[in-house]
């Protein structure tokens, strides 16, 4: 079972303590790299916590929330090596492993239901990285990070 990394900042704390709770019903070993209450913070620092967590084998992925999900998701991906998906629905869950191998995502604790969150959850955990043509996109990617 894959070890995930948690990080949000106050928009998104209330949602990732449910997906954490969720997460460890269902038996994944989980690293919370905060925030750890709903006090005002600010996203970049979980950002990059839990992405510095995936990049240096930590955990296998990670999640991340705050309000939309679009300001952490775009602090993430200036981290070498990440590739995060701000996620809404299952189908983009599913397509954001499948195709682009994605190993973080976003979420946002304003804009995704709880119920809609579990799915979408799952649907990105049980995704597999389909690799062919889609792994020569991925690699034209990291190539992007090192020009």
């Amino acid at each position: 079972m894959r070890k995930i990394g948690l990080g949000a900042d106050h928009g998104g704390y209330e949602l990732k303590e449910k997906i954490k709770k969720y997460l460890n019903e269902k038996g994944y070993e989980l690293k919370d790299y905060g925030t750890f209450s709903k006090d005002s913070v600010d996203y970049p620092d979980f950002a990059k916590l839990v992405a510095e967590g995936v990049v240096n084998k930590e955990v296998d992925c990670g999640m991340i929330f705050c309000g939309t999900g679009i300001g952490i998701s775009i602090a993430a991906n200036k981290v070498k090596g990440i590739r995060c998906a701000n996620l809404s629905d299952t189908y983009s869950a599913a397509k954001s492993v499948e195709h682009n191998n994605c190993n973080m995502i976003a979420l946002g604790g304003r804009t995704v239901g709880e119920e809609i969150a579990y799915t979408i959850v799952d649907a990105y955990l049980s995704a597999k990285f389909e690799g062919g043509r889609h792994q020569k996109r991925v690699d034209k990617i990291m190539k992007i990070e090192e020009e």
